[in-house]
């Protein structure tokens, strides 16, 4: 196990409370770096890492089995995706949270993810469209209670797919990192606003538009998918500082 310190943060006691997150295997294939930058940004979204947690490269490596040399080109990737900042003489930090941040993520993946509905309207073949529309119907334990990592394994797959029939890769890649930063935030904060039978909808409605070619359609369907989540996170939030009691 990696010698890295975890500081007593607030992220620490939500972690206690929320769903308890399932770690992936180690991915096959591809380059010692790419393979590093995986792992390290698995841990972090399904907070193995906590936010504010310092990392040391060497313990990384021990805990990886990897040379110095992936590991820097992972981290150095992380940073660039917003996951970690590198800060010379000091060590690697994990990027705190927050919520001004996952408000920040959540417009920008609606401004970017309802463009991609747009083209994979224009763009979507029928087969596609079933398809999108299984996974619109058939994940999140069919409207019922299901654990996180199956509601966040069907949302990753119903999103990568209707970016995927936008084709066009460099919008698909930015709505892959905005998608892979929210996750650390479902098992911080959004566990809390799980609602399945709302995601199945939201997600049918944007399945349905573009099925049915309507661009501006799916556009909308997406905004008020993500808006849906934003202000339930707001209410959480709230009911959350409502139980705080005041400082004296």
């Amino acid at each position: 196990m990696a010698n890295t310190s975890k500081p007593k943060t607030k992220a620490k006691a939500r972690k206690a409370t929320a769903p308890k997150p399932a770690r992936k295997p180690a991915t096959k294939g591809g380059s010692l770096a790419a393979q590093a930058y995986e792992q390290i940004k698995e841990k972090i979204l399904t907070l193995h890492f906590l936010p504010g947690q310092y990392l040391n490269e060497g313990a990384l490596c021990a805990m990886l089995e990897a040379g110095r040399t992936p590991v820097h080109q992972a981290l150095q990737r992380l940073e660039l995706e917003g996951l970690v900042e590198i800060m010379p003489r000091k060590g690697v930090i994990v990027q705190p949270d927050s919520i001004s941040e996952i408000l920040k993520i959540l417009d920008s993946r609606a401004t970017v993810e309802a463009e991609l509905a747009r083209n994979a309207a224009e763009r979507a073949s029928a087969k596609d469209a079933e398809e999108l529309k299984a996974l619109a119907r058939d994940g999140y334990g069919n409207g019922k209670p299901t654990e996180i990592d199956s509601f966040i394994g069907g949302d990753r797959s119903f999103h990568s797919k209707f970016a995927e029939m936008a084709n066009n890769p460099v919008l698909s890649d930015f709505a892959r990192t905005l998608h892979e930063r929210s996750i650390r935030y479902w098992y911080l904060h959004l566990w809390q606003t799980m609602d399945n039978k709302a995601t199945i909808r939201q997600h049918t409605a944007i399945a349905e538009m573009i099925a049915k070619r309507d661009g501006d359609g799916a556009a909308k369907a997406v905004r008020d998918h993500i808006e849906s989540l934003r202000a339930r996170l707001m209410k959480a939030q709230s009911a959350t500082q409502r139980r705080i009691p005041p400082r004296r």
